[in-house]
């Protein structure tokens, strides 16, 4: 299963440090809400997979920061996930400026859950709706 989204935003003045450009922590805030903004994109918002009794916990993150973002500088956020295993979803993130210079890259892998926190395998209904927006 694979899907892909585009999200665009601009760099919030509380999200800047004293050396005038984003604060590091604010690149893995970043990659949620192209996380968010994909499974909207699919049709099916997140709060419907957990209705649903399916939850994502992050497992695993990594970051690469590559430039710099300052307050209002308008950025994507390129999102895409891919099947990691049987029972796990990789997102793949990666900030650009508007004009192409890199901010930041980097993935987080989540496993699928029940309610009770069990892995389960992604349920079809997911991998189904994933696979035909590939």
């Amino acid at each position: 299963m694979t899907a892909t989204s585009t999200t665009q935003f601009r760099v919030r003045y509380s999200e800047t440090d004293q050396m005038g450009t984003f604060y590091n922590a604010h690149a893995l805030v970043w990659f949620e809400c192209g996380r968010t903004d994909l499974m909207r994109s699919l049709g099916l918002p997140y709060a419907e997979v957990e209705r649903r009794g399916v939850l994502l916990p992050l497992t695993e993150a990594h970051v690469e920061f590559l430039g710099r973002a300052r307050y209002d500088d308008l950025l994507t956020v390129k999102t895409t996930a891919t099947s990691e295993g049987r029972a796990r979803v990789r997102f793949s993130h990666e900030i650009l400026h508007a004009d192409g210079r890199p901010v930041a890259r980097g993935w987080t892998i989540h496993a699928f859950t029940d309610a009770a926190g069990k892995a389960i395998r992604p349920p079809e209904w997911m991998a189904k709706l994933m696979s035909t927006h590939a």
